[in-house]
């Protein structure tokens, strides 16, 4: 009989099993078997009576959880089940984190096994690590497994009972979380900071200089009578003026301009020069939460992406165990990262002796290395076969690993200091003299060789008493600037340095936040919504442990110390919820004392009106001769983008009505701009019975309503206006305003429609058909994810039968054969390199015949059902 082998995933159990002995089979319980009940529907009925049901929690019997498999894992319990029959041992090898851990209990609990059972472990798919871990089993850790279950039921006890009264004081739909709701407090403190911020101005000079054989460089204004030039780390953000006791010089407009008449055509002299070495080491190999940052900052890819495309990665066997706390690196990576550099950069690159590294985050935990190429041999990228985003992760966790065992970088730095009349002058470079790492990785660059240009500023050879010429100098004026808002990249970084939750969730809670309404992603920072003030200053008020960072970071440590043995979990567990202090406490007094009124208030210190949280959405709320104002504020208006002049706008339009720009010259019908929920756009005509909606268009981004003439809204509601017909073709083509931005199409009917976004400088209302033509002669750009004239990865060949293109390329779900307008993906082993025209067309014939069946049996169901239906 055959030894049943149980991992996670299909993907990993397909990996798993070319590695293992004849005589094992392989089968995968697609995560977690079981869990808390998801809804009332899910409570079976013996339980549904008692009072702690909604919960899925027994909190009067030492808050057992109510385990129930879900109707989609029914099914895969069963299976596994008759497996576990003809198998004479089993063998659980799910992940080795806590998560991992606790799926082999719970199998257990479910297929109660009367075989022998092992718990095998491995932070690598290889041959040698499933071997060594086969070799070395271990029993079940009931700590680990108590440890994920105390993150279950306080994940539980807080989204169960806090999220209903948010949608009582609040709106529905919401959630609290004890990481998310951490989160999203983070972004609304930021955003409280760059509101109360108060901008300050300063001045300053800059130089062109030349030296005697024509090289010239920058200088800048530093000291002015041997004080300090006021520069934005001297300001209070508070004020806006210089903090108090800085003894700086600030040079205001004018100040500047009379230094700058009064320094030209004066001699300058080089009075010192300043040369420093200094030294780079490279960063430490990836963990969970820097490979996150690092993925977002460099490859612009999502942390919920990255875990996804890891995983993947892992599971099949090119990278060790991508949810990882630790910077080790055990002595096989450890050479075989110095083969790499050896190998592709030189023994002159390779650094010293070993470098091992130290794991410095708080609570460190899971598996014991970091996230590095698997194996004895690191595989380079172009050797994998990957493509797309799986060869650019790939890519990035090689470079990194390969970087942390290679020399230091050595540079110099230059400083020169510039002597004219009273003002002094300073300029910096920076000096390669041995790239070491770099050559390999540098961090947030895509480019190593493009990045190694950017370090190094070259000057000039220049002595004390030199004397360079003043070829140009220029006043330049500054405004201080608040803190940047969070990316990704950062809010993963201070969720990790602060100790809040695991950075295997951070991709998850991310995603959560933006899903529901508490953050608007813009140009890669996270800008919170109104739905994100409300939420914060309720909980901030009524439950302000579950919002601070450092409670949440106390609670992780203390998983760890279960997680350890070192803590029980049901004595910590009665008293968060049950104690005088606790949570269930904090939730009946907020049911008893929060006003609705008062919750749905957002107070913006630089508003003088009340912004409230509505059925529909954000509106404003104001009284006028004591009568109570409201109007909706747009969707897509944050309390970053609201300002006094916003507000009066919207206001106006509510009081007086819409403004009216004029008659339609052909229709007679009124043209109005006004301000929606998605905007502001301008409309022909009344709403009414006969006419009840009148034609709209919205205003392109770079329009304002205030600016809108009855010309412009004539042109905006002729959209989409016809250019003329393509030379070629003969198809028409068209200038119109879509969901993202104006554009031009190219509209050939049954051959198809080809759209080009118009450019910055383009006007939507004047483009002519001879800068369209232009437009669409250019290649089409496409956006990561986005869609449009993608570029194969490979030319398999013509059909033979339609002599169409059968091209391979790569999609967000993978790689895919394309031919036509058949797509079929790749079945698992396929690579990009290895496909053939004939497999090609055995998967789409397969595609089609299968297209065939279901067409074939919904037409049978269709005449069956009509039977029946004739039959009654």
């Amino acid at each position: 009989m055959p030894t049943l082998v149980i991992v996670e995933s299909p993907t990993k159990a397909r990996t798993i099993r070319n590695y293992l002995p004849k005589g094992y089979r392989v089968e995968a319980s697609m995560g977690h078997v079981r869990d808390l009940p998801a809804s009332a529907e899910e409570v079976p009925a013996s339980y549904k009576e008692k009072s702690w049901s909604n919960l899925g929690i027994n909190i009067e019997n030492n808050f057992e959880p109510l385990y129930i498999v879900p109707k989609n894992k029914k099914k895969v319990v069963q299976e596994l089940k008759f497996a576990l029959k003809e198998a004479d041992e089993l063998i659980l090898a799910t992940d080795k984190d806590r998560e991992g851990e606790s799926i082999s209990w719970h199998l257990l609990q479910l297929l109660k096994p009367k075989v022998p059972i092992k718990r095998m472990v491995f932070h690598e798919i290889t041959r040698e690590a499933i071997q060594q871990a086969l070799n070395n089993c271990r029993d079940i850790d009931k700590n680990l497994v108590h440890a994920q279950e105390t993150r279950r039921i306080l994940d539980r006890l807080v989204g169960y009972t806090v999220s209903p009264l948010l949608w009582k004081k609040i709106a529905r739909g919401l959630s609290a979380g004890r990481v998310q709701s951490v989160a999203v407090r983070l972004l609304v403190q930021r955003e409280r900071e760059r509101q109360a911020f108060q901008s300050g101005g300063y001045w300053n000079l800059k130089a062109l200089l030349e030296t005697e054989d024509k090289n010239s460089f920058n200088a800048r204004l530093v000291t002015l009578k041997d004080k300090k030039i006021a520069t934005a780390n001297d300001f209070d953000p508070s004020t806006g003026n210089i903090t108090q006791g800085r003894d700086v010089v600030l040079l205001d407009e004018d100040k500047a301009y009379t230094l700058k008449y009064r320094l030209d055509g004066k001699h300058w002299t080089v009075s010192n020069t300043e040369e420093k070495p200094t030294t780079r080491k490279p960063a430490p190999p990836f963990t969970t939460s820097t490979l996150q940052q690092e993925s977002n900052r460099k490859l612009g890819i999502s942390a919920r992406d990255t875990m996804r495309i890891a995983q993947k990665l892992y599971e099949e066997g090119y990278i060790t165990y991508m949810r990882t706390d630790s910077v080790h690196l055990s002595d096989q990576a450890i050479t075989a990262a110095r083969n790499c550099v050896e190998q592709k950069y030189g023994k002159e690159y390779l650094s010293h002796k070993p470098r091992q590294y130290t794991t410095k985050s708080k609570g460190a935990q899971e598996a014991h290395e970091a996230v590095r190429p698997a194996g004895n041999e690191f595989c380079t990228p172009q050797e994998t076969g990957l493509s797309g985003n799986e060869f650019s992760l790939y890519d990035l966790i090689w470079k990194r690993t390969v970087a942390c065992q290679m020399a230091n970088a050595s540079l110099t730095q230059i400083v020169i200091s510039l002597k004219v009349e009273d003002a002094g002058f300073r300029v910096s470079g920076k000096r390669i003299n041995f790239p070491g790492f770099f050559r390999a990785y540098v961090e947030g660059s895509d480019d190593p060789e493009v990045a190694l240009e950017n370090q190094e500023i070259i000057l000039p050879f220049l002595q004390v008493g030199d004397h360079p010429t003043c070829q140009q100098l220029d006043v330049l004026g500054h405004e201080t600037q608040p803190s940047t808002r969070f990316t990704e990249a950062s809010l993963v970084k201070i969720l990790e340095s602060e100790g809040v939750g695991r950075p295997s969730t951070y991709a998850s809670i991310i995603g959560t936040i933006i899903d529901r309404g508490y953050a608007q992603m813009r140009s890669k920072a996270l800008v919170p919504t109104f739905t994100a003030f409300a939420v914060v200053s309720l909980l901030e008020q009524h439950f302000h442990d579950l919002v601070d960072t450092k409670f949440t970071s106390k609670m992780e440590h203390t998983l760890d110390e279960i997680a350890t043995g070192e803590t029980q979990w049901v004595p910590y567990l009665k008293d968060f919820y049950l104690g005088e202090k606790g949570l269930d406490n904090l939730v009946q007094l907020g049911i008893e004392n929060i006003d609705p009124a008062v919750a749905k208030a957002v107070n913006l210190d630089n508003l003088k009106v009340t912004i409230k949280l509505g059925k529909f959405g954000p509106y404003i709320e104001m009284i006028q001769e004591g009568e109570v104002i409201t109007a909706s504020i747009p969707i897509d208006l944050t309390p970053a983008d609201l300002n006094p002049e916003q507000i009066s706008l919207i206001l106006k339009q509510k009081i007086e009505g819409p403004k009216e720009l004029g008659l339609h010259p052909e229709t007679g019908e009124s043209i109005y701009a006004l301000i929606g929920s998605y905007g502001p756009y301008v409309q022909l005509g009344e709403v009414s019975e006969n006419n009840k909606k009148p034609k709209r268009t919205s205003l392109p981004k770079e329009m304002k309503l205030e600016d809108i003439t009855l010309e412009k809204a004539l042109g905006l509601l002729s959209l989409p206006r016809l250019l003329g017909n393509h030379p070629d073709t003969g198809a028409k083509i068209k200038a119109g305003l879509g969901r993202f931005g104006p554009y031009i199409v190219h509209d050939q009917g049954k051959e198809g429609k080809d759209y080009r976004s118009l450019k910055a400088e383009d006007d939507i209302l004047t483009v002519n058909l001879e800068r369209s033509l232009e437009l669409l002669a250019q290649p089409k750009r496409t956006k990561r994810g986005g869609r449009g004239d993608k570029k194969p990865l490979r030319e398999l060949g013509i059909h033979p039968e339609d002599k169409e293109a059968i091209n391979l390329y790569e999609g967000p779900y993978g790689l895919y054969v394309k031919h036509g307008k058949v797509n079929v993906g790749l079945p698992e082993g396929e690579k990009v390199d290895t496909l053939t025209l004939e497999t090609a067309l055995e998967l789409l014939a397969t595609k089609a015949t299968t297209k065939k069946k279901i067409t074939k049996n919904k037409t049978t169901s269709k005449n069956t059902k009509s039977t029946v239906d004739n039959n009654k």
